[in-house]
């Protein structure tokens, strides 16, 4: 298999086996990140296959062994909030109407969540029909530790999901094996990795639904279950201060724990995260919340935190981001409520 060094349109190939078309993400030395012409070459893509009476079923998949993808090229979006360039509003718009299409494709989308699952890389899956995790799954929404609120789509997700399950995975950015993205409704089968080729060959022949039910098993125990008593507690705080609050309180070592994990991020991005996953559960459609989200995005770019954090989690790699404001007392309301203002250049819009 070809790399991202041979051609740029290499990053993302595409073939059609029996009756599945199969995107694969081919950037395995960048986790298979996703980039503007990928997504607009998978856009192009699902599109000729709706309409394809050849085609039955939609396959996504990550090319190399550690994962299907890592999220967006955080680098470029680095570069240019530092220029204050447009290339990043671009990439969102197209990124988030992808999202959109995948939620309501009218073929079986199946995605094998193999390994690294992580913004990006959770828009292009997590919003399929058929959802696929291994032992080796680490599913996540990171941004908060780079300045960043949940998008592609994670409010919507992480506000569905099961008591304050997702307020927890949103704020703390943590990552969840195969169990636990079960019962997050990130994710709806667990196939053992090393079935992952005899899955793939068998849709060829036939549909995920009949298939599927030949190779799924139970997963190894996740972790979230347990913790379930004091999640669902603190995180139905009213404001961030108080869910830390009430980790630091709580008994559970592993609450101590997330509080202090919450603490280490940007505290703007922990307010507007919050803000943006309760807004989220009061609209009615993914659509409207990939609104919302581009709003935030794009507000973002003005905050000198995603700079910060995404120099010192990836440019220069000291993990000691210098966040302002510095605390989460001093991120105001009008901090906060600025972020969903709508965008001199126009909201998101679908056609």
């Amino acid at each position: 298999m070809k790399t991202e060094d041979d051609n740029a349109d290499d990053t993302v190939l595409f073939h059609v086996e029996g009756r599945t078309a199969v995107v694969t993400l081919n950037r395995p030395r960048a986790l298979n990140a996703l980039t503007h012409p990928m997504v607009l070459r998978i856009d192009e893509a699902l599109g000729a296959w709706e309409e394809d009476p050849a085609v039955h079923q939609v396959l996504i998949r990550g090319a190399g062994e550690r994962g299907l993808c890592a999220g967006g090229d955080i680098r470029a979006i680095h570069d240019d909030a530092k220029a204050g360039t447009t290339a990043s509003a671009e990439f969102w718009r197209d990124e988030y109407r992808l999202n959109a299409r995948i939620a309501r494709y009218p073929k079986p989308y199946v995605a094998l969540m193999d390994g690294i699952v992580m913004g990006g890389g959770v828009g292009v899956s997590a919003h399929g029909g058929v959802r696929v995790v291994t032992e080796r799954s680490r599913v996540a929404m990171p941004e908060t530790g780079i300045g960043f609120v949940p998008d592609v789509g994670g409010t919507w997700l992480l506000g569905r999901a099961p008591g304050r399950l997702g307020t927890h995975l949103a704020l703390t950015g943590a990552a969840v094996g195969a169990a636990d993205a079960l019962l997050c409704g990130l994710a709806d089968h667990f196939v053992p990795a090393g079935r992952l080729p005899e899955l793939t060959a068998a849709l060829a022949g036939a549909p995920a639904h009949e298939v599927l039910p030949r190779y799924a098993a139970t997963p190894p125990p996740g972790e979230l279950a347990a913790g379930r008593p004091w999640i669902d507690h603190c995180y139905a705080a009213g404001t961030v201060e108080e869910i830390v609050e009430r980790l630091l309180a709580d008994g559970d070592p592993a609450a101590k724990e997330a509080a202090e994990t919450i603490l280490a991020k940007s505290p703007t991005a922990l307010k507007v995260t919050l803000a943006a996953l309760r807004r989220a559960t009061a609209l009615g459609s993914l659509e409207e919340v990939l609104v919302q989200e581009f709003r935030v995005s794009c507000n973002a770019l003005a905050s000198p935190d995603l700079v910060e954090g995404i120099r010192a989690q990836v440019v220069d790699k000291d993990r000691d981001p210098r966040w302002s404001p510095p605390a989460l007392a001093d991120v105001t309301d009008a901090d906060v409520e600025g972020h969903f203002a709508p965008l001199a250049g126009g909201d998101l819009s679908f056609g």
